[in-house]
């Protein structure tokens, strides 16, 4: 089978993307030569690779094979580069970084100062839910990622470097927004529009609630946080995520952050990667910049000052 090392890394490219049209955007290639490209990777392996549903493409059983070995065989391309780059010193290259969906908010701030102390940096920015970002992990697809609460089922590496502070949020009119100290079971009838379940936002949230022996409505569930603060400035309920993520909707006086009893709930930020990662000189730079400089280079918004009409909410 004479299969070569850029048909398989277009594989990758494709399957990742879940598009032609993406990948040769990612490649650098013009679509048609993407699609010929894959289509004689077909015929040397006998079976076809993609398959195609509607305006959506999926990998065939025989796809997913090749891809997981084009995936092991360009990691292991990537370590003989960090391996020569070490040799020569290099002190430019290839950053691979995955980051949930909520870090995505920050990480590009971290990126951009990162870049202006090494411009030769080319780096490769993947956004994915919790799930997704774990499967990569396993892989051992990206340099390292940013995420919440690291998984306990992979031998991983995970330092701490920023608080991620949670915090309930409403329409900038909703009654409870002009309250102070609101007590956890003021909110039992309210409507919670939450994250879906299993990630790290929707675990916390949880788990505080569950220590606490609260109950609280959940009317809807949503699986990112742009939807989430939509929904509440249209008035469907209150929402619990990161303050990352509020620059704007506070900035513009769209969403209140309620003063409630054990909030903000104050989870932490992680720099992850597998033990044992072979790291570039680049992913080695960039790691130390992040332990060492992500608290000076990003600042959390900063909600308006509560209103002098404000009062405090007392159990009945």
């Amino acid at each position: 089978m004479n299969v070569t090392f850029r048909q398989l890394k277009l594989l990758e490219s494709v399957a990742r993307n879940s598009s032609f049209t993406r990948a040769s955007e990612e490649m650098h290639l013009t679509q048609p030569a993407v699609s010929t490209q894959i289509k004689q990777l077909e015929q040397e392996v006998g079976m076809p690779l993609f398959e195609q549903m509607g305006k959506k493409i999926y990998l065939t059983e025989a796809g997913k094979e090749v891809y997981a070995f084009s995936r092991t065989i360009a990691q292991q391309f990537r370590d003989i580069e960090s391996v020569l780059d070490d040799m020569k010193g290099v002190k430019r290259g290839t950053l691979s970084l995955t980051v949930t969906s909520t870090g995505k908010y920050f990480a590009p701030y971290l990126l951009a100062e990162f870049i202006k102390h090494h411009p030769g940096t080319q780096v490769h920015l993947e956004i994915s839910n919790r799930e997704e970002l774990v499967g990569q992990l396993q892989d051992n697809i990206p340099d390292m990622a940013i995420m919440g609460t690291p998984p306990d089922n992979i031998e991983l590496t995970a330092q701490a470097f920023m608080q991620n502070p949670l915090v309930i949020i409403a329409r900038a009119d909703h009654p409870l927004a002009q309250m102070s100290r609101i007590p956890l079971s003021q909110l039992a009838d309210e409507n919670f529009i939450l994250r879906e379940r299993g990630s790290g936002t929707r675990n916390a949230v949880e788990r505080f609630f569950s220590e606490r022996g609260i109950k609280f409505k959940t009317s809807m569930e949503m699986s990112r946080n742009e939807a989430i603060k939509h929904a509440v400035m249209a008035g469907l309920g209150l929402g619990i995520v990161s303050l990352h993520t509020l620059e704007f909707e506070l900035a513009l006086n769209r969403i209140a952050i309620l003063s409630v009893e054990g909030f903000p709930v104050m989870k932490e930020w992680y720099l992850v990667y597998r033990n044992g990662k072979r790291m570039s000189p680049i992913a080695q730079a960039f790691h130390d910049f992040v332990l060492s400089e992500a608290n000076r280079v990003v600042t959390l918004p900063q909600p308006r000052p509560a209103s002098r009409s404000a009062r405090r909410v007392t159990r009945s």
